[in-house]
């Protein structure tokens, strides 16, 4: 199976950057698309950005602009470059890959990093 460790949260102030890491292991072959969800107190969670393995990225409407995703193929390292943040951006924040293989399609989690924005 696929671990992932994210690292990189914690408390900013509003307007101010965070940069998530999410790192992949274990079996990593055939990962062909890491994303990063976040979940926030009474909410479900959503996806905030992904990127393929080919390097296509999709974005929510609400952090375009302001959060880039990014990755290294070989490092199977997936990263959140968050820049004017907002308290609303508060939340857990999710690493996910995807992982296809010619009989299973499976998706693996992360355990979530904290991500506050407080003044």
């Amino acid at each position: 199976q696929v671990q992932l460790v994210e690292s990189g949260g914690g408390l900013v102030q509003p307007g101010g950057s965070l940069r998530l890491s999410c790192a992949a292991s274990g079996s990593t072959s055939r990962i062909n698309a890491m994303s990063w969800y976040r979940q926030a107190p009474g909410k479900q969670r959503e996806l905030v950005a992904a990127q393929t393995r080919g390097g296509s990225t999709n974005y929510a409407d609400s952090v375009k602009g302001r959060f880039t995703i990014s990755r290294d193929n070989a490092k199977n390292t997936v990263y959140l470059q968050m820049n004017s943040l907002k308290p609303e951006d508060t939340a857990v924040y999710y690493c996910n890959a995807r992982r296809d293989t010619i009989s299973l399609i499976s998706s693996y989690w992360g355990q979530g990093t904290q991500v506050t924005v407080s003044s």
